[in-house]
Parts: C-alpha cells; sequence; structure tokens
C-alpha cells in the first residue's frame, strides 16, 4: 500500500478501505478514533479542562546556576506577591522527596543543592498562571558555585556516571582485528532531539473528600504518576487516581518526566486544599525537562578486502543528565542497537552513562537505539570509502544470515529474518542502481551542486529491556444495547493505539468497530500498568483486551450452548449477529437474552509477553520477543557554496507484520521519518559554557516544516508476512522502528560529500547535519582530496 502523500491512486484505494470498514475491522484501515475531534478542535485535552471551583496556578522557582549549594533562600516577597496562596519548598513535603523512577536522584525540590540550570527549588500556587510565574521570580537566593561538569568528554575524564559502564562481548574483538587485512577507527557525536510535542507538561490536582488526590495527567504512564504522588503525599496509593484521555503528543517525554509537575500540583493542592494546575510554557518545558540522550561514540574495526567486519569494538558515551532518571536501560538500548542489522562476529560494545549539569535526559522515541546504530552505519559508509565500493554493497555483505551468522552480541538468535529480501525488493523498487549510476554521471558533471544516494535498513528489537513492564491489562463491559466498553492501561497520544485495540475487540465479536467505546486511561480500572511505550502499546493493550474479549465471548457461547441445545461448533458471530444452530441473532438481542440468562458480560484481560529474558551479570539472552525490520532509500541535492540541501525522494519499504490497521501504520512510519530526518539534520540543541539551554523556543530550535518534507515520498507496507511469534493477529510494532529509517537521509548527505573526494573519502559528519556543518564537511574534503 502506498504513502497516503505519494499518488491519488493510492489516497483513492485508502479513502476506500476507510469508507468500508465495518464488522471486526482488523487489518483495513480505519482512520483514527478522535480525528475529526483533533481537526475541529473539539479534542479535550488537560489543558482544555474547565477550570474547578478555586482552581490554582502553579509555578516552579528554578536554579539559575548549573552546580552549586544553596547558601539562603528568602521567599519573602514571593509569598507576598499578588495572588500567591501557597509556597513551599521541600521541607513541606509530607512524604518522599525523591521521586526517581527507577534509582534515586531525582528531588521532588532541590535539596541543599542545584544540579542544573532550571531545577526547580521552590513552587507557588497563585489565582492565575501569569501571577505563579511572576510571582517566582521574585525570589532571593544565593549560592555557592560548585565545579559544574557540562561535556561528555569531561564527565568521561572525571570518571563521572550516574550509573556504573557496562559492557556486552562476544569472541575476542581486539585479536579479530588485529588480524584483520585493513582497519579503521572513527568516532561521532550525535546531537540531542526536544520531545517538541505540541502539548506542553501539564497536570491538575484535585483534592478528594477521603484524604486522597485525583490527577489529571499529560503521561504516558499513570500507574508511575499515582505511585509518586501517593508517595510524596505520604498516602496509600489508593486514594491517588490518575486519568489520561489524550495527549497532544508524547514520543517519551511523558514516560517519566511528566510525574514532577502532577506530584508539585498535588502537594500545592494537598497544602491549599483546593485544585492546583500545573502548565509549563514552552521555554520552561524546554529548559526543565529532559531531552533525547546526546552521544559521543566511537570505534575500532577490522574487515576484510570485500569490506565484510571481522572484528569490532564500539563505545558509545550517553550525555544522562544530572540524574538516571532511565539512562541506564537507555545506554543499554543503545548498546543492544550497535549492531542494527549486522553480524559482529566478533565484538565488544561498552556504555558509559555519563553524569553532567544539565536536566535529566530522558525516554526519546527509540529509546537510545538510534543513537546506538549510528556508529555502525558510520561504519559502513567509512568501510565502502576506504575499499572504494557502494556502500550498499558494503551494507549487504555484512547483514544477519544464517546458521553462523545469526547471533547478536549479546546472544539472542536472530530469529525469522528476511533483511536481505526486504532490501532486495527495495533495492529493485526504487531503482537504486540505475539512479546511483545517475547521480555518479550527475555529479561528475556539476561542480557546485552535488546529489547523494544512500540505502539504508532498520532491524528494532522489541519488548521492554526491563522484564517485569512487558505485562498489560484491560477491562471489557458489554452493555444490554449490544454496545462495548473497553478500558486498557494504554495511553493515546495521537498514535492510534485506542483505535487499533478497538479494532481487536471488534474482532473477536464481529461486530461494528463504532460500537466500541474506549475510555480514558485510568488507574482505578486497570491497575498497575507498564508505560505506552517501547513500541509496545498495540503488543502488550491489545493482546490484554483479546484475553477478556474471549472471556466474555466464551461465556456466551456457553449460554447458547446450553440455552439452544446446541455444541460449540454450532455458535458462531459474523457481521454483528449470533448464529446459533439455524437460529440468527443480532448482537444486541443475544446479549440482551445472555444478561436475562444471569450471564457476566464484564472481564478483565491480562497479557504477558513471553520468551524474554536478559542475565545483565553475563550480557546475555533474550531481551526481545522479536524484531522489526525495515529499510529506507534517501536521495539529497547539496550546494556545495553553502551548505544548504533538500531532500528530493524517499523510498520505503517497513515490515509490520500483519498490519492491524494499514493507514495508521503508514501514517506512524511517514511521521517517524520525518522526525528522524530532524533528529539527524535541522534539531540542534545549544547549551553555553555556564549550562543554559539558548535553543529554548521555536524560533532557535528548528523541527522540520511540511517544506522539509520530499515532494516524492512513497511508503510500502512489506505484503502478506505475519509475525511468526504470536502477537495480536500477528502484527508488528510500528511506532519507533521507523524512526531510523531517517538515518538513510544523513547517510545521503554523506555520500554527497563524499562526491567531492570523487569517493575517495569518508566525510565526518555530526549530527544534526545542519547546512553548517555540511559546508564544513565539504570544505574538508576539498582540503584532503
Amino acid at each position: 500500500m502506498r504513502s497516503l502523500i505519494n499518488t491519488k491512486h493510492s489516497n483513492e484505494n485508502i479513502n476506500n478501505e476507510l469508507a468500508s470498514v465495518g464488522q471486526g475491522g482488523v487489518g483495513r484501515s480505519k482512520k483514527h478514533e478522535s480525528a475529526d475531534k483533533h481537526v475541529s478542535g473539539e479534542a479535550l485535552y488537560i489543558d482544555d479542562r474547565p477550570s474547578l471551583r478555586g482552581q490554582l496556578h502553579a509555578a516552579a522557582g528554578q536554579s539559575t546556576i548549573a552546580h552549586g549549594l544553596i547558601k539562603s533562600i528568602d521567599l519573602s516577597a514571593v509569598k507576598a506577591a499578588e495572588g500567591v496562596v501557597a509556597v513551599i519548598t521541600v521541607e513541606d513535603v509530607p512524604g518522599h522527596t525523591d521521586i526517581g523512577p527507577v534509582f534515586p536522584g531525582d528531588p521532588v525540590l532541590a535539596i541543599g543543592k542545584v544540579d542544573y540550570i532550571g531545577q526547580p527549588i521552590f513552587a507557588v500556587a497563585a489565582t492565575s498562571h501569569d501571577l505563579a510565574r511572576r510571582a517566582v521570580k521574585l525570589a532571593k537566593i544565593e549560592y555557592e558555585a560548585l565545579p559544574a561538569v557540562l561535556t561528555v568528554k569531561d564527565a568521561l575524564a572525571k570518571q563521572s556516571f550516574v550509573r556504573p559502564p557496562f559492557t556486552m562481548k562476544r569472541g575476542d574483538s581486539a585479536t579479530a582485528i588485529e588480524q584483520a587485512t585493513h582497519q579503521l577507527s572513527g568516532e561521532i557525536s550525535v546531537g540531542g532531539q526536544e520531545h517538541f510535542y505540541l502539548e506542553g507538561q501539564v497536570s491538575t490536582a484535585e483534592p478528594t473528600e477521603d484524604g486522597g488526590m485525583t490527577v489529571f495527567s499529560s503521561s504516558q504512564h499513570p500507574s508511575e504518576v499515582q505511585k509518586l504522588v501517593a508517595e510524596v503525599l505520604d498516602i496509600p496509593l489508593n486514594k491517588v487516581i490518575v486519568d489520561t484521555r489524550r495527549m497532544g503528543g508524547g514520543f517519551g517525554g511523558k514516560e517519566t518526566q511528566a510525574a514532577p509537575w502532577a506530584c508539585l500540583a498535588a502537594l500545592l493542592s494537598n497544602v491549599t486544599k483546593r485544585p492546583v494546575k500545573f502548565k509549563l510554557s514552552r521555554s520552561d518545558d524546554m529548559c526543565m525537562t529532559g531531552k533525547r540522550h546526546p552521544f559521543e561514540n566511537n570505534y575500532h574495526v577490522g574487515f576484510d578486502s570485500d569490506g565484510q567486519i571481522k572484528g569490532i569494538n564500539i563505545e558509545v558515551n550517553g550525555n544522562c543528565g544530572y540524574s538516571p532518571d532511565l539512562s541506564d536501560a537507555i545506554v543499554d538500548r543503545a548498546m543492544f542497537h550497535s549492531d542494527n542489522a549486522y553480524f559482529l562476529d566478533q565484538a565488544t560494545v561498552t556504555g558509559n552513562r555519563c553524569k553532567l549539569n544539565t536536566v535529566s535526559h530522558t525516554a526519546y522515541r527509540g529509546f537510545g537505539g538510534p543513537q546506538g546504530m549510528m556508529t555502525i552505519e558510520m561504519v559502513m559508509d567509512d568501510i565502502a570509502r576506504h575499499l572504494g565500493k557502494d556502500p550498499l554493497e558494503i551494507r549487504k555483505i555484512n547483514l544477519y544470515g544464517k546458521d553462523d551468522r545469526n547471533v547478536t552480541h549479546y546472544h539472542q538468535t536472530v530469529e525469522h529474518n528476511k533483511m536481505a529480501e526486504l532490501i532486495s525488493s527495495l533495492e529493485q523498487s526504487s531503482d537504486y542502481q540505475a539512479r546511483r549510476a545517475s547521480i555518479s554521471q550527475f555529479n561528475i558533471e556539476n561542480t557546485l551542486l552535488k546529489k547523494g544516494i544512500a540505502l539504508t535498513p532498520v532491524k528494532f528489537g522489541i519488548s521492554f529491556t526491563v522484564q517485569h513492564l512487558n505485562q498489560a491489562g484491560a477491562l471489557v463491559h458489554i452493555y444490554t444495547d449490544g454496545t462495548i466498553h473497553l478500558n486498557h492501561g494504554g495511553t493515546e497520544m495521537g498514535q492510534g493505539l485506542y483505535t487499533k485495540v478497538a479494532q481487536i475487540v471488534a474482532e473477536e465479536f464481529q461486530v461494528d468497530v463504532d460500537t466500541v467505546g474506549v475510555s480514558a486511561t485510568r488507574t482505578d480500572k486497570v491497575p498497575n500498568t507498564s508505560p505506552t511505550a517501547a513500541s509496545s502499546g498495540t503488543d502488550l493493550n491489545g493482546k490484554a483486551a483479546q484475553a477478556a474479549a474471549k472471556t466474555i465471548k466464551a461465556r456466551l457461547i456457553e449460554f447458547a450452548c446450553e440455552k439452544y441445545n446446541v455444541n460449540q461448533a454450532e455458535v458462531s458471530f459474523k457481521e454483528s449477529h449470533v448464529i446459533v444452530g439455524q437460529d440468527k441473532f443480532s448482537f444486541a438481542e443475544f446479549v440482551q437474552q445472555a444478561y436475562m440468562g444471569r450471564v457476566s458480560l464484564s472481564s478483565t484481560g491480562f497479557y504477558k509477553t513471553p520468551k524474554i529474558h536478559f542475565d545483565r551479570a553475563t550480557g546475555k539472552g533474550r531481551p526481545f520477543f522479536y524484531y522489526s525490520t525495515g529499510a529506507a532509500v534517501s536521495e539529497v541535492l547539496i550546494d556545495t557554496l553553502t551548505g544548504e540541501y533538500k531532500l528530493l525522494r524517499v523510498d520505503i519499504l517497513h515490515d509490520v507484520g500483519h498490519s492491524l490497521n494499514p493507514a495508521i501504520d503508514i501514517g506512524q512510519i511517514e511521521g517517524a521519518f520525518i522526525q528522524g530526518m530532524g533528529w539527524l539534520t535541522t534539531e540542534e540543541l545549544v547549551w553555553n559554557e555556564q549550562g543554559r539551554l539558548l535553543s529554548n523556543n521555536p524560533a532557535t530550535y528548528k523541527i522540520p516544516a511540511i517544506s522539509d518534507t520530499p515532494s516524492d515520498f512513497r511508503v510500502d507496507l512489506v505484503p502478506d508476512d505475519p509475525n511468526r511469534e504470536q502477537t495480536i493477529y500477528n502484527s508488528k510494532a510500528v511506532g519507533e522502528p521507523p524512526f531510523m529509517l531517517g538515518i538513510s537521509v544523513w547517510s545521503a548527505l554523506k555520500d554527497a560529500i563524499s562526491s567531492v573526494s570523487d569517493y575517495k573519502l569518508s566525510p565526518d559528519l555530526d549530527t544534526p547535519a545542519t547546512p553548517e556543518r555540511v559546508l564544513w564537511a565539504v570544505e574538508a574534503m576539498k582540503d584532503n582530496a
């Protein structure tokens, strides 16, 4: 199926599918359940909720230095400011003061010292958002400045880590490199990325009559918000309810870092006994919340004259900011994905979790995987230039294969591997070889403008690498009119999770998907949920919802057998009807009969991912249930005088198994690719020498615009290739894996730059590859050619 952007013909195909979706619906396109509300403005986000009676607004007083001891705090002017009702510091927290999601290190408010510019020191509740923001600026705080660590190199030199280093190893890489015919070394700086969700961080806390708290939070992890709010208030979890209907984007930025603002709102609400809303302004959001981890990676590789890797050492150094947050698992995933789609026979991969005096970096689509993949893709390009070969040839010769070339450096067997076939198919459908020849000729004939092309693959592991998170629950009710209520632990952030899970339930009962209503994710409906992250939202919650539906369906079948004296084989569900022997009832009619027969029409469902395990002590195991794969071809044009460039064409072939909803899957692929492209090209985070973020608003931080998308954008799903693992309807995850397809743009830029040296040199091109960096790389090619 072609992209929604690509051709009129494919648009008609998808529109026809959207119009024809009826009973069940799995495997067919259906528009997002809130699509109409999104475009009309009727969709309610947390910030859109009507103000509650007596509602106050919160703001936080922030550190103005990167590292130092707090010598004194004078908040008298803050307390006397217009509209201020309450002011709290860490001394006013009745319960836990540390809200670190996995490891300690994240104080809800600063305790005696500050570790980054923007760290909350105190919080204010006032009668309006503007008055609260004005009041916090009146604080007088004296510091004793301490030395600040502001670069990865400085952190490595000082052995400043948030968690200990970790190594994954297979074989003897040092000997293999030494004995190889060729050796190369290199390093790359991989920039971070602002989440830039349309809806910023926001929470509203409302006290309840029993001393509890109801929290409306724009969070990917309501259960974690529930736990941390309960802990800071020192109350039981059953007194805290967290409600999340939808987010205006998350991308990982609301997995752990939605919790601080919910906790501060709850603390202020607890003090004032009034509802409190905490909404971060865009500039505060960008300064006070974490980003995609910047990485500084290096490699040493040995390879033969064909370009096949014989041994490799890779070091990934993640800039974690001041606290652990999720960095241990993020750097682990960067290490897991340092192979991308390539077999590394003798390999040593080391990961350092560097502690800096900046905001604590956090989850972001791909969760470290993209930063890990960048190094090996650089290796492929560097080997190709060293040997005078097409980078695609080097990539193909190093792909995972069968038998003795199908085990990763963390000792998981790569099963059901069709990457070679996928790349071959894309190579043909994109006319790669003909375009490569044409581009080479263009570059010979043109001095100022140069074209580049690259085909890069993605192999991405699906599962949380922390085993206990791979579980989900769901709740399904059928009402007596035949309509269905669905609730599950997954959160909706625009990705279509609610739509897909509703389709799954409709499929089980063979009813119209529009009769399935999905309600807000709430901790009092489905408890102890995992975050909606790791591309596992549909895998986990879809299976849990299916389990609940199957339980009710089994009850209905048993009732039919008893009432009509038939066997199970004579009972079927089809086209919103239940067929019992020779009788046929509408679904609603039969449900009414079951209710009169005192059949329970409600059930919970539960699912846990099988097969996964990992022993960190040995660096061995199966951390991923399966791999999602894809590949992209990108073609670019650069101006060697200015460094400006344009993305001309993109061809993508991606494997989603048996697609639950092709329209949503293709939309996810397109969006992920553009976001990945933005990370590697335009989105530049800049801190000054004092540790202050300078790129803190839309004027100084550039996400891709519609003009940055290629005019020729072709997206295909691998046809008729269901997941071999028993996932929900044999589908595959689609949220994160396509993000890494954006690497093809970076590699294509390098290809164009390399043409300046007649493809003899591999350019150094850190990311983001802004026009300035492209120009510097071009100049370096000219100097060294």
